[in-house]
């Protein structure tokens, strides 16, 4: 077991993250718990404590890393392309890519609940927030001359629509349903939900 001298508060906490995230990946988020990560840092849970609230903020971090990575994959994606539709179109397959890629990972981000009486910290909000302002953003070439209100709902529905084909997809209940390509079905969402948009 490591002394509390060993590492820096930032070393610590950037360990433990790292820790989470290789357990994540390798057998899933419920898996995930202080006293795992403890050991797999060489630390006491006491000591995990004095970096992390507890285990709700320690998640956070996690998904917020997470949130990063993805955020970046899709910005990424676009870097080659200048057409208003396709740009869309790769937002939605990059996000489906990212999903099938990091599975556990994912669902953590849309799993993981906090008590009823806390608010995720605005540092958070504002990380899941720039994922829907980076749809809108793209749709707004597209808008016809609509409000920011109209784009803003546009952005929801579409991404609603997205997200529910990946839940369906690393749940395998599309397996069920004959579908056999997630990229196809989530192509002809966006692709149709785009004309009607546009008009």
């Amino acid at each position: 077991m490591a002394r509390r001298s060993d590492h820096s508060r930032e070393e610590i906490r950037k360990m433990a993250l790292e820790a989470a995230e290789k357990l994540i990946a390798e057998q899933g988020s419920k898996a995930l718990s202080a006293r795992k990560l403890a050991s797999a840092i060489g630390y006491t849970v006491g000591t995990l404590y004095l970096v992390f609230e507890n285990l709700d903020d320690l998640i956070l971090q996690v998904n917020a890393r997470t949130l990063d990575r993805l955020h970046a994959r899709m910005l990424e994606a676009l870097a080659p392309l200048d057409d208003p539709t396709e740009r869309i179109l790769m937002l939605g397959h990059s996000y489906i890519a990212f999903a099938d890629a990091h599975p556990h990972h994912w669902e953590l981000v849309f799993e993981h609940r906090l008590p009823p009486e806390k608010e995720p910290p605005q540092w958070y909000k504002d990380k899941v927030r720039r994922m829907f302002a980076l749809v809108e953003t793209e749709l707004e070439p597209l808008a016809a001359g609509r409000g920011s209100k109209a784009i803003t709902q546009a952005a929801a529905a579409l991404w609603s629509g997205v997200h529910g084909i990946c839940i369906l997809a690393i749940s395998k209940q599309l397996d069920v349903a004959g579908v056999d390509s997630v990229q196809d079905l989530t192509h002809s969402l966006m692709r149709n939900y785009l004309k009607g948009f546009v008009g």
